[in-house]
């Protein structure tokens, strides 16, 4: 966080590795150890991949226009975007005896879908991805239609807390469904063929009802963040990093000058001045 005077606190989340998803973060056995395909770092892109791809092919062709344009796309750029809409929330964060502050977050809707009875609904839309092909074969194929419950519950063990991020920013963004697909790999039939997917099912739930089946007290989570918000305010002016131990329960501040996280945003546009000089 960057903060000011004590009275104003911004939390931009660091671009970069950041941002991919987690793997079986909290299972009993890590993945990563195998290597190739199954590296850490390779499944993380792997499901960072069928998340934005299963996203946009959950849609329709029409599109559902807001008020004001995506403040991201930029004009310059043939790339068109992914279909997404964000939607700015300000939350009071209230406390017993202490101060009222206030949240203002931005939030992510995947997709509008319509109920029978045509009232419009916001949904966010996830992948949850088999990638432990025993001996070749997906589990999830034989199982997912009569043991669909099962399959779920144990993603809930191992993704706990990616499936609870997920279900936080569904209740932050006001949604009201949360789908998930069910993605597998499709073995290549040859060595040089690359790892393809395939879509197995999917499943609705409504998001605060889901929080409560992955025992997510959302009280709770209020709170944690009202005392680490309240911690920082009690700093001084300046520049933060918020750090969690890896499989462990605490939380580390450490203060950065002014300048970090700059520098190769400053060195990758005076490379981009030099080439246009050459």
């Amino acid at each position: 966080p960057s903060l000011s005077s004590g009275i104003n606190a911004e939390w931009p989340l660091r671009p970069g590795d950041f941002d991919l998803l987690t793997v079986n973060e909290t299972a009993n056995d890590l993945p990563g150890g195998e290597g190739g395909s199954n590296s850490l770092q390779k499944l993380s892109l792997e499901a960072t991949y069928i998340n934005q791809n299963f996203s946009q092919q959950c849609l329709k062709r029409e599109q559902k226009t807001f008020k004001r344009p995506n403040p991201f796309v930029n004009e310059d750029d043939d790339n068109e975007p992914s279909s997404v809409a964000y939607r700015y929330r300000k939350i009071p964060l209230l406390g017993p005896g202490a101060e009222p502050l206030t949240l203002i977050c931005r939030t992510e809707v995947d997709a509008v879908t319509t109920s029978a009875n045509g009232e419009e609904k916001f949904m966010n839309i996830k992948a949850l991805n088999e990638w432990d092909l025993k001996g070749g074969a997906s589990e999830w194929r034989q199982k997912l239609d009569t043991q669909r419950g099962d399959i779920l519950t144990t993603e809930m063990k191992n993704n706990k807390c990616k499936l609870a991020k997920w279900t936080v920013s569904s209740i932050l963004a006001g949604s009201d469904l949360l789908k998930f697909g069910y993605v597998t790999r499709s073995m290549p039939r040859s060595s040089g063929e690359s790892i393809g997917h395939s879509i197995l099912g999917t499943q609705e739930f409504i998001p605060k009802q889901f929080a409560g089946q992955i025992s997510l007290d959302m009280n709770n989570a209020w709170g944690i963040l009202r005392v680490i918000v309240d911690r920082c305010m009690q700093l001084k002016d300046g520049k933060y990093v918020l750090y969690k131990e890896p499989g462990k329960g605490i939380l580390r501040i450490y203060k950065v000058p002014l300048n970090t996280f700059e520098e190769d945003n400053d060195d990758s546009d005076d490379e981009d001045e030099e080439e246009e000089e050459k």
